[in-house]
């Protein structure tokens, strides 16, 4: 692999990948070239701007670079193992309690939202991966005799409440406020109070 140490002319990180790839001089994309790429991306813009390797190997492959896609899925599941959202996927839904569940689809909702602007296909389906899993842990501690009634019957209602965002997770916020209003959810859970409602905006960083 030739020497690519220069001044690099871009000033976006996406723009930088075409840059380093063109100097690189080499026609496909592989883990030898991806890697460089990211070494420079990261000495200019900084750790945090790494995209992983997927989603830069598919903007160079717009601009025309061959891939070699056995090498660059490698490489992405490695790097997939030390994402942050990895750690965030797996502590999401820690609690069946319905207020717990509001804000963890709240919080994986603004994720989801940003996964769908970039596109990124994968990461959404992991999004949607880990939501079935915690709506079926939550059905599972609903039929666990050994638990006692009000468990069974608050994770029964957040497992309903993961449903219903799987299912039309564009209408979930609406249907969440009129859920907890209904005469239904205040006989079985009592009132919730306003303040809860507006807990739980923080995005995944």
């Amino acid at each position: 692999m030739p020497d690519i140490s220069k001044m690099w002319q871009s000033n976006s990180k996406d723009d930088l990948a075409i840059e380093v790839w063109e100097a690189l001089d080499c026609e496909s994309i592989g883990s030898r070239e991806l890697q460089a790429i990211e070494k420079e991306i990261e000495d200019r813009f900084g750790v945090g701007a790494v995209d992983l390797p997927m989603r830069i190997a598919r903007r160079l492959a717009d601009e025309g670079a061959i891939l070699r896609h056995n090498e660059i899925l490698a490489l992405d599941v490695e790097r997939r193992k030390a994402t942050p959202l990895e750690h965030f996927l797996t502590t999401i839904f820690t609690s069946q309690t319905i207020r717990d569940t509001h804000i963890s689809i709240r919080r994986i909702d603004l994720l989801r939202r940003r996964l769908e602007a970039e596109n990124d296909r994968l990461d959404l389906a992991a999004v949607r991966k880990t939501a079935i899993e915690a709506k079926e842990r939550c059905r599972s501690v609903a039929t666990d005799t050994k638990a006692n009634r009000a468990r069974r019957a608050e994770a029964a209602e957040a497992a309903e409440w993961l449903r219903i965002w799987l299912e039309s997770s564009e209408i979930f916020e609406h249907w969440a406020a009129l859920r907890i209003e209904s005469k239904d959810f205040i006989d079985r859970f009592g009132p919730t109070k306003s303040k809860d409602s507006n807990t739980g905006h923080a995005d995944h960083a």
